[in-house]
């Protein structure tokens, strides 16, 4: 599904990730797992074209992206959910999920949304209250929605569980649990798997912006 071969990221003329081989198959459930400033975001932001590359290539679903502009990777299938969540303040939860609705121009747009809300109720509870007056753990959980939205063959999650309180921890990981079993290729950055360590089907553990080691719990193919 995604296959990165010899990534390289320099920012402000620092190397940033350097030779980065990673796979995630389909249909699994994979945790890039390194401390503050190993290059988890840069890598997510590399894939999402937010960055420029010094080398390397990125293939999703047969599909070169270098060669894909930015703005139409989420087009491909592609959900991203930012470390910061991203959202337009002013906008309803709802609001902000249909965004990449409506930048993509889904036509399923209403059935989509109907069958995240089934995913994550609690969403739906406050679809039409601004994004300012959530709480942190509930932009969460929107970002995660909105990922969802357009990623409808890879997520690419990046701290999802940071500052979220036990009981949204637990939340989110029933929700990741049921991604995986719908069939969704995942890719959870983290500081420390934790909260998903049961659920992984393999992990990169990314140090100095290069992957130091690869392990696999359960066959993915």
């Amino acid at each position: 599904m995604l296959r990165v071969e010899a990534l390289e990221v320099d920012i402000a003329s620092a190397s940033i990730l350097r030779n980065v081989h990673l796979h995630v198959p389909a249909r699994s459930l994979c945790g890039l797992i390194g401390r503050n400033g190993a290059g988890k975001t840069t890598f997510m932001r590399s894939v999402m074209g937010l960055v420029r590359l010094r080398g390397g290539r990125i293939e999703f679903d047969h599909t070169e992206l270098n060669k894909v502009h930015a703005h139409k990777r989420a087009g491909l299938g592609i959900g991203y959910m930012p470390e910061d969540r991203r959202l337009v303040p002013e906008f309803t939860a709802e609001e902000n999920v249909l965004l990449p609705a409506w930048s993509t121009r889904l036509k399923n747009a209403e059935q989509r949304l109907a069958w995240i809300y089934r995913l994550m109720p609690e969403v739906e509870r406050f679809a039409h209250q601004r994004a300012i007056q959530l709480s942190g753990g509930q932009q969460k959980l929107v970002a995660l929605a909105r990922a969802l939205m357009c990623g409808t063959k890879l997520l690419l999650l990046d701290e999802p569980f940071e500052g979220v309180a036990p009981v949204l921890a637990r939340r989110l990981a029933e929700v990741l649990s049921a991604l995986k079993s719908e069939g969704l290729a995942i890719l959870l950055a983290e500081s420390n798997e934790k909260h998903v360590a049961d659920l992984l089907d393999r992990v990169f553990v990314i140090e100095r912006g290069g992957i130091t080691s690869e392990s696999a719990d359960t066959p993915v193919g």
